[in-house]
């Protein structure tokens, strides 16, 4: 009986290691992945080309809407919204469901590793 408790808590152990969007990811993986799905309207420098998205730079830990200059949507300005790891993880799942009423033309990115990837590329922006 110990013994299957013991299993039972180390592969509880893993779940809960592996819910981390960022953990056992390749930021490089994830600059290739987001030059594919994200350069078109994002940069991801401080400084440069305005595009039809916000500059990602230092994103995560940035509220959302903040981006001098930027015009965001309304539902952008008032989403009140931290960008952690965790809330980047399910906003690129699905933008739409976790702010309703985005203009961000973007069906999200459906492969857990890849989003994981861009992720941990985005926590290099510093």
């Amino acid at each position: 009986m110990k013994g299957i408790i013991a299993v039972a808590l180390a592969m509880a152990g893993m779940c809960l290691g592996a819910a981390s969007p960022a953990a056992a990811s390749d930021p490089a993986a994830g600059e290739q992945a987001f030059k594919r799905l994200c350069a078109s309207c994002h940069i991801a420098t401080a400084e440069g080309r305005r595009g039809v998205g916000p500059s990602l730079w230092n994103i995560v830990g940035r509220k959302s809407g903040t981006v001098e200059g930027f015009r965001y949507s309304t539902a952008n300005q008032n989403a009140n919204i931290v960008w952690t790891p965790e809330i980047l993880d399910k906003y690129l799942a699905n933008p739409r469901a976790v702010v309703p009423g985005t203009t961000m033309a973007f069906a999200g990115i459906r492969n857990d590793a890849e989003r994981a990837n861009v992720i941990a590329y985005l926590q290099t922006l510093k």
